[in-house]
């Protein structure tokens, strides 16, 4: 079988190197949140710096490549939503728990669905049961924050404007590397992600050089674990295992960033907020299985 069948067989197992491509996937984003919450660099600067030293990590493989001009155009337009992304992204896991933030963000699929449904695309009904579930469990999550403190609320707003951007991200994304290699794609997103933080950071007047050699090493591992370890892992099994076995395997993420923050920082969840992170992974869930013949041209 080559490929290509395989990409479009929803619900094949990965061949075991795959399964392995995807495993250490799972660790490397894992890993984002907590390093995030522990770091004191401002949130600009770290996405400056975090994927500038991404984009200078894949330049040599991307060299190799040819560049298509509508590729490139899709991948400018991708590195600038995933900046806006991180913004989002990077305050939640600051303002309230990674638990809560990274469920939150999980709902990255629904807001694809709904953008294939406002451009004119058709979801099957039964997806809509996917997303009220998710809606009941966001309900909560947001419920039991606000009771927290209205920082934590704060972060959950963050979090899910974080997954909407990751949608379009994705979406802007598939669209680049119709023509573009994967490392091609991912060094040109990456610098113009860097690149549309950096003058953001300055008229902020944050710090861009100055910082401890432990907020240095934490960058270190986000560049190494998940920008690198994490995301080039998914792209790679992309080639091969369908987008809708890949989508279920990053709610992994969830579980993974969780138990990471609380043995790195003693960050336990809120219990009454873990119901809603159940109904939110369940109703994704329900959802990109629904959906997952659906195309989004």
């Amino acid at each position: 079988m080559n490929a290509g069948d395989r990409i479009n067989r929803h619900t094949e197992m990965p061949a075991r190197p795959d399964l392995i491509r995807l495993g250490l996937g799972i660790i490397g984003i894992g890993t984002s949140g907590p390093l995030i919450a522990m770091s004191t660099m401002p949130v600009l600067t770290l996405i400056f710096w975090r994927n500038l030293g991404g984009s200078l990590v894949t330049l040599p493989f991307a060299l190799r490549h040819p560049r298509d001009r509508t590729g490139v155009k899709w991948a400018l337009i991708a590195g600038v939503v995933l900046a806006l992304h991180f913004v989002g992204f990077f305050l939640a896991m600051r303002m309230t728990t990674v638990a809560a933030g990274t469920a939150l963000v999980a709902l990255q699929p629904i807001f694809a669905a709904m953008f294939v449904k406002f451009s004119g695309g058709h979801i099957p009904s039964k997806a809509w049961l996917g997303m009220i579930v998710s809606f009941v469990g966001v309900l909560l999550v947001v419920g039991v924050d606000i009771q927290i403190s209205f920082k934590s609320f704060l972060g959950d707003l963050a979090a899910l404007i974080s997954a909407a951007l990751a949608a379009a991200y994705m979406i802007a994304g598939s669209k680049a590397q119709r023509t573009l290699e994967t490392t091609t794609y991912t060094t040109i997103c990456y610098f113009i992600c860097s690149m549309t933080a950096l003058p953001m950071a300055l008229i902020a007047g944050n710090e861009i050089f100055s910082f401890s050699a432990k907020e240095w090493w934490i960058l270190l591992g986000l560049i190494l674990g998940a920008q690198l370890l994490g995301h080039s892992m998914f792209n790679s099994a992309l080639k091969r295992v369908s987008p809708a076995i890949v989508s279920l395997i990053v709610f992994f993420e969830v579980p993974v960033s969780a138990v990471l923050a609380v043995w790195w920082l003693g960050q336990k969840p809120p219990v009454g907020i873990i119901p809603g992170i159940t109904l939110i992974l369940f109703g994704c869930v329900l959802v990109v299985t629904r959906t997952r013949g659906v195309k989004n041209d």
